[in-house]
């Protein structure tokens, strides 16, 4: 097995970008600090921390994710873009957005908010892999 980090640092890369992007001003950011109460000004004192945090779990979904379409590519034979994109699909299915599920419906959480934190864990595992299966 043979990872290309240079790979990995620009799927890593698009992932903060899909964190940015799906958060920032707009909609979904509209409807997410609506379901949750947390505003910009409640995040200020906290932004540093949880932006570490993001990175860090960005990196290690982003290292995790090469790992397993290395290892898909490995042992299918096919290092196509179209499988990378698969593993990462299967990877948010089974262990993100399963996971996420469970613990929003025992936590009452509403479905909306669900859905776009699910959302944007598509739109993350998708953008590393697409990205991953392009070198």
């Amino acid at each position: 097995m043979e990872i290309d980090w240079i790979g990995v640092l620009l799927a890593f890369v698009a992932g903060m970008v899909v964190a940015m992007a799906w958060y920032s001003k707009g909609a979904i950011a509209d409807a997410w600090e609506a379901l949750t109460g947390i505003t910009p000004e409640k995040n200020q004192p906290v932004r540093t921390r949880n932006l570490i945090l993001l990175a860090v779990s960005n990196a290690a979904t982003t290292v995790g994710l090469a790992f397993a379409v290395e290892f898909t590519a490995v042992v299918t034979g096919n290092a196509s873009l179209w499988m990378a994109v698969m593993v990462g699909f299967v990877a948010w299915l089974t262990l993100s957005a399963s996971t996420l599920l469970q613990h929003n419906s025992f936590e009452q959480k509403p479905l909306k908010l669900t859905t776009i934190n699910t959302g944007y864990q598509l739109a993350l595992f998708v953008a590393i892999t697409l990205v991953l299966g392009l070198f």
